[in-house]
């Protein structure tokens, strides 16, 4: 395993659209698990393939709970909404407030290709909406409702 560069606003690669993952080839194996590991080491929540500068349609997610990967995934429901400050690896120092639902149904594939669905609501849902659009070329920056904010983050 390794650490990756994350890419940061103004890199176009963040703009672009990824391509479907069709194997899973000891070469993606290696990237999810530097995505992993890249995602810990910056104190993230989540990470897209994409922040990495790899077009591939590849994310996970760790908000406390348990590790998710997400392969070629897709939303197939969502409901609600929920508001509130939100943050990203490729925009560091930074925040700002953002509607998503509160709800989302995630259709996707794990390490083996295996299709799985998964509920989840709250922050998890927050953060599958936010790496999923990170797939298709949107920053969260997007979708920010007034101005962004400054953050400092504690030394921990």
């Amino acid at each position: 395993m390794a650490l990756r560069t994350i890419r940061v606003m103004g890199d176009d690669i963040l703009r672009k659209k990824c391509r479907e993952v069709k194997e899973v080839t000891q070469r993606i194996e290696t990237l999810i698990d530097d995505m992993f590991e890249t995602m810990y080491e910056s104190n993230g929540v989540g990470l897209a393939a994409p922040q990495v500068g790899v077009l591939k349609r590849i994310m996970v997610i760790d908000v406390g709970e348990e590790p998710y990967l997400f392969i070629n995934p897709v939303i197939v429901d969502s409901a609600g909404e929920q508001t509130g400050d939100e943050g990203c690896l490729s925009l560091p120092g930074k925040s700002g407030v953002v509607t998503r639902p509160d709800f989302v149904k995630v259709r996707a594939y794990d390490e083996n290709m295996e299709e799985f669905e998964l509920e989840a609501e709250g922050l998890l849902a927050r953060a599958i909406c936010h790496e999923c659009d990170h797939l298709e070329g949107i920053l969260y920056v997007d979708k920010v409702e007034g101005e962004l904010e400054n953050v400092e983050y504690d030394e921990e």
